[in-house]
């Protein structure tokens, strides 16, 4: 039950700070108390950018306030994508997600939102097989889309916002 609410926590976090706008976030103080007959505290955070994307133009994530925003990761190894079809990308780029997180102060645990981009729906089987072995329940929410391509030619791309 407390990991539930805790789930709930981060993401009304994240809704708020989405309807808000990048460079806000609402306390965990969602409504009034008795000991606190005030409204959520807004604190402006100014957005931190981490990493670079080498010679392209991104940052490896975002972070404003307690919320990190992932750039999409394939199933990249030593600057190359790895062999093995969907099931050995998706662990690679859910690995680097998890070296993304590790990096900035974050764990699996505080993932909320997951976006999985897919060149051929009929790995969706295989790439669930190998998302569900790699990350726990609660699982954090998640789109799937059937792209036409993507950089590398990858087969996967996952992109990920984590909240503490």
């Amino acid at each position: 039950m407390t990991t539930n609410k805790n789930m709930i926590t981060k993401l009304a976090k994240l809704s708020f700070s989405a309807l808000l706008g990048f460079g806000v976030m609402v306390s965990a103080q969602a409504a009034p108390t008795p000991t606190n007959p005030t409204n959520p505290t807004i604190i402006q955070s100014k957005p931190i950018f981490f990493g670079d994307g080498g010679e392209y133009p991104f940052s490896s994530a975002v972070r404003v306030g307690n919320t990190l925003y992932m750039s999409g990761q394939i199933g990249f190894k030593d600057g190359k994508l790895i062999k093995g079809g969907i099931k050995a990308e998706t662990k690679q780029a859910l690995d680097n997600i998890n070296g993304v997180l590790l990096q900035y102060g974050y764990q699996k645990s505080d993932l909320v939102k997951c976006m999985a981009m897919l060149t051929d729906m009929d790995d969706f089987g295989d790439f669930n097989e190998v998302y569900k072995t790699e990350l726990n329940k609660p699982y954090p929410v998640r789109s799937a889309f059937g792209v036409a391509s993507l950089a590398a030619n990858a087969s996967v791309e996952i992109e990920c916002i984590a909240a503490k």
